[in-house]
């Protein structure tokens, strides 16, 4: 996990206070409801596995007798159903523990009807009822592998718009801004023959014009094959508007492809405030992990309206929207407190 904690102010970066550590805090307390989900449904499997085996054996070594077989097959259904959703979405190491602790119960919890008996019958009935624990482990597994296809699918999908999205401002935009830099540049041979305020304005749309190539540049560069990612969102900070604190706090190391998707929130969000924000003060920008979720969150203090983020507003964070959705993720926006705040959870 690396932690990063940035304060920029007036385009000048510098280490944060241990504050960071304190929102540290306060943000791990919000967890994003899908991460906390999965995250339970690992431990409750687990822990129903650890309680139902312990009653199992509480039979043989209390001298217990007889069970209610209606109870019996109630118990193996809630079982089951853990084992297919914890295997299908829990973490690899986590869904092959809370497996193994509810199919073993599983397999064990006709003991407590036939006890004391044969050892033949209870082996039997064991192996017998061991063939339910692994269907359900064959059941999870097959889902879970449709979803990895699913979120495969639609990296690819993604990266294809991406590259074709890349070529087209290169090839076209990029083509057209720099005809225009270079009427610019030509017409300030002649500058000497122009009125002054003429000539400055020609050097200011060459200015604007050098910026907008490089800022294309850096959009071609995000939708190509190696994007930025949270790496990149310290540089993103500090040449963030003049007048305007940014403090930046990053503790996730997330795999490439979700961390290239928290840098485009994250640059999207920015945009917005500087649209649509003029009166934006400070911005907060935090990027963490936890319960296998990143959550991104970028909050302003510049008015509580922003017509860009609105539904039907804007297509920047709607789009980021749709394919936060498509990935397991979602992405929320609206007013907070004196300003506005987008909130994104993507998978990890």
């Amino acid at each position: 996990m690396v932690r990063l904690a940035i304060v920029k102010r007036d385009g000048r970066a510098r280490a944060g206070a241990p504050g960071a550590a304190r929102a540290a805090g306060a943000a791990r307390a919000v967890v994003g409801t899908e991460a906390g989900s999965v995250a339970r449904a690992a431990v409750v499997a687990g822990g129903a596995g650890v309680v139902s085996l312990a009653v199992t054996l509480a039979h043989p070594l209390a001298g217990w007798t007889g069970a209610n077989v209606v109870a019996l097959v109630a118990e193996v259904a809630v079982l089951l159903l853990l084992t297919v959703r914890t295997i299908r979405h829990s973490p690899a190491r986590q869904a092959a523990v809370s497996a193994t602790l509810s199919g073993a119960a599983v397999a064990l919890i006709l003991l407590r009807a036939i006890w004391p008996g044969p050892p033949q019958l209870a082996l039997g009935a064991c192996s017998a009822w061991a063939m339910g624990a692994v269907a359900a482990t064959g059941i999870g597994l097959y889902l879970r592998r449709l979803d990895d296809n699913r979120r495969r699918a639609v990296e690819e999908a993604t990266r294809t718009q991406r590259l074709g999205l890349a070529r087209d401002l290169h090839d076209f935009v990029a083509h057209d801004v720099n005809g225009m830099l270079v009427q610019a540049q030509a017409a300030q041979v002649v500058a000497g023959a122009l009125p002054e305020p003429v000539a400055d304005a020609l050097r200011r749309i060459e200015d604007a014009g050098q910026r907008a190539l490089a800022s294309l540049d850096r959009t071609v560069h995000a939708l190509g094959e190696r994007g930025p990612g949270v790496e990149g969102l310290e540089r993103l900070a500090d040449a963030f508007s003049p007048g305007v604190r940014v403090e930046l706090t990053v503790e996730a190391a997330p795999r490439r492809e979700v961390s290239s998707l928290a840098y485009r929130v994250v640059t999207e969000a920015l945009t917005n405030v500087r649209r649509h924000a003029p009166r934006a003060t400070v911005v907060v920008v935090e990027v963490r992990e936890e319960g296998g979720m990143v959550r991104v969150r970028v909050a302003d203090d510049g008015g509580g309206s922003s017509p860009g983020t609105r539904a039907g507003g804007g297509f920047g964070l709607a789009g980021l929207g749709d394919l936060l959705k498509a990935r397991g993720g979602r992405l929320t926006a609206g007013p907070h407190g004196g300003g506005w705040q987008v909130v994104a959870e993507i998978p990890a």
